[in-house]
Parts: C-alpha cells; structure tokens; sequence
C-alpha cells in the first residue's frame, strides 16, 4: 500500500500559533521521544498514527507540496507546514526524496529519517529541525555565547562595529532573536564540518538551511542509533567507548572547543561505535570565561555514566589534565560559577 500523503497547502494561510496547549498534546517532541525510547523505535511511515483528532483533510489543509514534495511521513497539523518549508530546499537540491520518520525530539529541534537522493552516495540522512520561534526554547544560551562571534546565515561573522544587528540582539528584539537563532544554528553546522574533518566521531555534514541541518543518519530503515543512556553495555565495551568519548573531547579541546552539553544523552550507539551530536552550544574554550567549569561538566557526566557501565575513571583528574595540557592555564584562573540552573537534571532539561 502505498501511505505517501498527497498534501496539500494554501501558501497565503497562517499558523494558528496561539493554539500552543492543542500543539503540545498533537506534537510534542519531547514526549514522542520518550515514547519511543519505551518502544525502542521511531515511528515508521509504514504505520502512520495521527493524532485522533485529525483528518486527511486537516493534513491536506496544512503542507505546501509544490513541485511534488510528497512525503511518506505524516505530520500534525501544526507541524506540517515548517517542517516542509524547511526540507523543501534540500529536495529542490536534489539531497533528500523523502521524509520517512520522526526519530527524536530534543529541547530546540526535531530530527527526521529522509531518504537521500541517490547522487549523495548514502540510503538515509538525518534533518534536524529546529522549530518554529515560539515552539522553542534555547535555554540559557547567553552562557555558551559569551567569547564567541555572532554568524551570518552564510556563515560569516558579524563586525562588533555593526550596531544595528548587536543593538538588536541585546534588545532581543524579533529581528535580534532570529539573528541569534540563526547564529545557533550555523554553530551547528560548521563544527560538524570542522570536526568532521579533524576525523571526530561526528555525523557527516551536509546540508544546512534557513531552519535546519542536513547530516549523516545513524541506524537503519526500521530504527534509529540509540542514545548512549539507552544502552547497557559489558565493562570491557564501556572502558573502549570511554576511551573513545575521552579521545574526542581531547580532540576538541586541542582545536579550542568544548562541546558545552555533552552527556549520554547526546551520543549515539551503533554497531558498537559512537557518534557525538549536538554542537549548537559549542564554546571557545579560550575566551568563554566559564569553559574550565563546562569542560568539567561535560567530562563528569560523561564519566559518572561510563562509571555505571562498570568502567571506572576521574573526572576531575581527567578535566585537569585536559585543561593544562591545551588551555594552559590553572583552573583557578577561571572563577566564574556555573549558573544553577545549568546543572538542573538531565531528564527534566530533557
């Protein structure tokens, strides 16, 4: 049976975006990917469930699917639109054929299973999504941004000597929120393509657009890769997967950067390897005043994590020699205090 949707879209329609208590209980990321942590899957195009409320009609009523953007995937209704306008350049690119699955949810974006187009040389990449404005929450952001340059949607920096956009920006007017979103998002991407080509275990870059980024998918037709808190793994498996998580960290410490939000909840488990994601956050660890304090962060989730799977370390030991061996300088040259609020639980961040 063939479940691709033909939908379709009035372009000069408006999102009901006030409806925000009817758009958490249809789609809610978050709680879908909980979900499909209990059912060890992602939703398969080939059993589509909307939700009960919904109709063909409302699908209909709700994506633009010029030029022949038929997905397999179907959407709610308040998440068909942005999520098509976001893939539909990488179809007109010929990059991706499909929209096939939701895999996970996070706290900024969604990420989908696409089928590529065959001249990218791979079956399945991954789009990661980030939501519309008032769907997402870049919690605590200013931390990560100290130190670092604002970016361009092309991915160039911008001047401090260029007011209007850093007035903006420090007035978080609609104009200075996008920029900072779109900066966000273009971190992601450029380390992706940095750490990449250092040899980083790190999805391969692809793509990116006005909304999202185009990467190497991890997993197969049926299932996405795990994240590493899914995962039990034998002592002998947990040192060689510390030892490799340790040996990316050093990586990228010894080019300046921190991942800033590393924890098992951001590393994928596949076929035996890992693979880091989620670099919007990243911070230059010689110019954030917090970065010792981030880097023992990171480094200390990572290792209580390892520690339960029966592989033992020292966080702090490790942190310390990192920071000496490529910042070069004592931690105690680095006060500042990690806001509380960066240390919530993971899961209720989550």
């Amino acid at each position: 049976m063939n479940h691709n949707a033909n939908l379709n879209h009035n372009t000069n329609d408006t999102y009901d975006f006030d409806r925000y208590d009817e758009y958490e209980e249809q789609f809610d990321p978050i709680t879908n990917s909980r979900q499909m942590r209990r059912q060890g899957k992602h939703k398969s195009s080939r059993a589509p469930k909307p939700a009960p409320q919904e109709s063909p009609t409302d699908f209909a009523e709700a994506v633009d699917l010029e030029n022949e953007f038929n997905i397999s995937y179907q959407p709610s209704r308040y998440e068909a639109g942005w999520l098509v306008d976001t893939l539909r350049p990488f179809y007109e690119q010929t990059l991706i054929a499909d929209v096939l699955a939701l895999v996970r949810g996070g706290k900024e974006a969604t990420v989908y299973c696409c089928e590529a187009h065959p001249s990218v040389g791979l079956p399945l990449l991954a789009a990661k999504v980030y939501r519309p404005r008032k769907f997402r929450s870049l919690r605590n952001d200013a931390v990560y941004r100290e130190g670092r340059q604002i970016l361009t949607a092309e991915g160039r920096a911008v001047k401090n000597n260029d007011h209007r956009v850093m007035r903006a920006i420090g007035k978080k007017s609609a104009f200075g929120v996008e920029v900072a979103q779109t900066s966000w998002l273009m971190y992601e991407f450029k380390t992706l393509q940095a750490l990449h080509a250092m040899g980083a275990a790190v999805p391969r870059p692809v793509a990116v657009g006005e909304h999202g980024v185009l990467m190497g998918y991890y997993g197969d037709a049926e299932m996405p890769a795990p994240t590493l808190n899914e995962v039990r793994l034998d002592r002998d498996e947990a040192a060689l997967l510390l030892a490799e998580t340790l040996r990316n960290v050093e990586l990228m410490l010894s080019h300046g950067l921190i991942h800033g939000d590393l924890s098992a909840y951001n590393i994928l488990y596949w076929e035996g390897e890992i693979v880091l994601i989620d670099f919007p956050q990243v911070i230059d660890s010689r110019n954030n005043p917090q970065s010792y304090q981030i880097l023992r962060r990171d480094v200390t989730r990572v290792c209580e994590y390892f520690q339960r799977q029966g592989a033992p370390s020292d966080p702090t030991r490790i942190t310390d020699a990192l920071w000496a061996e490529y910042v070069n300088l004592s931690p105690a040259d680095w006060l500042d205090v990690l806001p509380e609020d960066l240390d919530d639980d993971e899961d209720a961040a989550r």
